[in-house]
């Protein structure tokens, strides 16, 4: 416990001197539209999810951002994969050298949060959307995961591609300490718009069906905050969305979504 506490605490005053440096210019070159690849676009082509391959796929068919997911090996590395496990090997409990033992099915090794930002980082048209999974290890570490990550992002610079979402309330409030600029928004569902407001959060990332029962879009409007739906594959939640004038739609269709979108222009 010692050990982790002051492992945040080297981190935190390092990030501090990269905060203190000259803030990048901001971005304005971002694809204009609704649309996000959730773990890239990887299904039409068969890519792997979460791969490069699958970054570099949303970023050419114009996608405004390419949604992966964080974890933290057992050496402190952080790679980029939706589960917990890799391929059968725990990412929490594999070193990095071990992951590397497997392969993703277009030969890619599992890829580096750093080589991942950094293949984004090439163009300026597709936003990064970050998301930090809970360990399953608990606070401490979720705590020194957010602070490795938001640390990864100042040290290549990357801060006007990413923006963060996690289902954990406390990971996204140890961002903003970190990085009081960072675009944040909450996944879980259970969090009200005044509270997101309250704490500094760019908008809500629910489940599509919460927007279902309420007041969302007119309220989260009146509030200045934005609003985005996962995971939305058919064409009728699409559809009501759209109507809905939401801003972000998360999808493993996105070449559905642009169609739809296409038609009703």
């Amino acid at each position: 416990m010692k050990h982790s506490s002051l492992i945040i605490i080297l981190m935190v005053v390092t990030l501090n001197g990269a905060f203190a440096q000259k803030k990048a210019k901001p971005i304005k070159t971002w694809n204009k539209n609704v649309v996000i690849a959730h773990r890239g676009a990887w299904k039409k082509n068969g890519l792997p999810e979460n791969s490069i391959a699958s970054l570099n796929e949303a970023v050419r068919i114009g996608c405004h951002g390419a949604e992966f997911d964080v974890h933290m090996t057992a050496d402190s590395v952080l790679v980029v994969n939706h589960d917990a496990d890799f391929l059968g090997l725990h990412i929490e409990k594999s070193t990095y050298q071990e992951l590397l033992s497997k392969k993703l099915s277009n030969g890619e090794s599992i890829p580096t949060l750093e080589a991942y930002l950094k293949a984004g980082m090439k163009q300026k048209t597709t936003k990064l959307i970050l998301e930090i999974k809970p360990s399953k290890a608990g606070a401490e570490n979720d705590k020194v995961l957010a602070t490795k990550v938001v640390a990864m992002v100042a040290k290549l610079k990357a801060q006007p591609w990413v923006d963060y979402i996690s289902f954990s309330y406390e990971i996204l409030k140890k961002v903003k300490e970190l990085q009081p600029d960072a675009n944040v928004a909450y996944l879980a569902g259970n969090a009200p718009l005044e509270k997101l407001k309250q704490d500094g959060f760019y908008g809500a990332d629910y489940q599509y069906g919460v927007y279902q029962k309420g007041e969302w879009f007119a309220k989260a409007k009146e509030l200045g905050l934005t609003i985005n739906a996962w995971t939305v594959n058919a064409e009728p939640e699409m559809k009501w969305l759209l109507d809905s004038k939401i801003e972000f739609i998360t999808t493993n269709e996105p070449e559905k979504l642009f169609e739809l979108i296409k038609e009703r222009k």
